[in-house]
């Protein structure tokens, strides 16, 4: 195996990772990348560093040095994901007031709805782009209906949420970095004028819209400031749309390539459920965390890391560690146990993974139940990150 350094990985490794993850796992599970940083590989390390509160998220010195002062830095040193308690734990609960019980039932409903509408469409094509024209609609239309945002901006949504969230790889090129921060100065300004609109006009919200609970939402008497309630608004774009989309495209590849498990979805549709977990264990939307070691931790594989370590988790390796997982490259819609990182875990994990997997179940089944005679109709195009994994085209017929 060639010397591997994460901030120096190739096009080859972006489009199939796991046979270097797995040599990875096996000779160097606790590997130090030339800047000085780990990056694990096992699934009980992943899982300690997540769970150790002397882990931290906090980016404010890292993003700092990586970005400089501009929007990107903003954004990510604002947002939920990227901060420690006690800013994390009173914004999380402030977010988690918009994904109570009564809004996830009435966001099933809207899901249901939207999926339906979609896959009419996707009918009446026959022959279609799977991203274009149904995965990236999907979260397109529910992040839409979420945030109150108006059907001449939604086209854009994925253009800002794939620029801001690429601005978080490795390395980044000038390019990237200026779209990110043009991606956050322009949904900031959209986001500014509905969050007006929706003050001005409180009684107004749509079913399934969350702005209002983030604005006027108080948890000990404190409510998120303006900039908190944009930057998080933006986080809910790029947390539910580019997973969102794929997640779908993922596993409707997971199924072209396993034509025997796509029978068996069909023969048992029932196991819709543990299929969407299986997904995102093989093809994890998120592929790498990160997390900052504030104190010295003793990893379960017997190394101990230093204190101001900077760690990078590989989410791909650890969810096919076969120290956890049976014939961890096999696919199988029926895997149980299965207890992937796709979400990861501790006090960072994913706040919206109720609606991710409602939205997976609902999409997923919808589409395969409607659609039996699935095929692949051309080259898959990959989305061209290390640290979120999907395809920016995938054609398919439906029939």
């Amino acid at each position: 195996m060639a010397p591997f350094d994460l901030n120096q990985i190739d096009d080859a490794f972006i489009d199939d990772p796991y046979e270097t993850l797995a040599e990875l796992r096996r000779k160097t599970p606790v590997h130090r990348n030339a800047d000085g940083s780990i990056y694990l590989t096992r699934h009980d390390d992943c899982l300690a560093t997540y769970r150790s509160r002397q882990m931290s998220s906090d980016k404010e010195v890292a993003f700092g040095e990586k970005f400089g002062a501009c929007p990107l830095k903003t954004h990510h040193t604002t947002s939920l994901i990227f901060n420690d308690p006690p800013y994390h734990t009173v914004v999380r609960k402030l977010i988690a007031g918009a994904f109570t019980p009564r809004k996830l039932a009435e966001m099933e409903r809207l899901i249901e709805g939207i999926v339906d509408r979609l896959l009419d469409r996707v009918e009446d094509l026959g022959e279609l782009d799977l991203i274009a024209d149904f995965g990236m609609m999907l979260p397109t239309e529910i992040i839409s209906f979420m945030l109150g945002v108006p059907e001449e901006y939604r086209a854009k949504l994925r253009g800002y949420s794939i620029a801001i969230l690429g601005a978080l790889d490795p390395v980044v090129p000038p390019d990237r970095l200026a779209a990110g921060n043009r991606a956050v100065e322009e949904f900031g300004a959209i986001l500014s004028d509905l969050i007006d609109h929706r003050r001005r006009n409180p009684d107004g919200a749509g079913e399934g819209e969350v702005l209002e609970a983030l604005i006027f939402g108080e948890h000990d008497g404190r409510r998120l400031t303006e900039e908190e309630l944009i930057q998080n608004c933006i986080f809910l774009l790029n947390a539910g749309h580019e997973t969102t989309t794929s997640l779908v495209g993922n596993s409707v590849g997971l199924f072209l390539d396993y034509p025997s498990e796509h029978k068996r979805l069909l023969d048992a549709p029932g196991l819709i459920g543990p299929a969407v977990e299986e997904c995102l264990r093989m093809e994890s939307p998120l592929q790498i965390g990160n997390r900052l070691a504030s104190d010295d931790i003793d990893l379960p594989s017997g190394e101990t890391i230093p204190a101001g370590t900077y760690i990078h988790t590989s989410i791909a390796a650890a969810n096919r560690d076969p120290e956890v997982f049976d014939s961890p490259d096999r696919f199988d819609i029926a895997r149980r146990p299965n207890p992937h990182i796709a979400f990861i875990t501790g006090i960072h994990v994913c706040l919206g993974a109720s609606l991710a997997r409602m939205e997976g179940k609902i999409a997923l089944g919808r589409f395969f139940a409607r659609f039996p005679n699935l095929a692949a109709d051309g080259p898959r195009t990959r989305l061209g990150l290390a640290r979120f994994r999907g395809y920016t085209a995938l054609p398919i017929r439906v029939r």
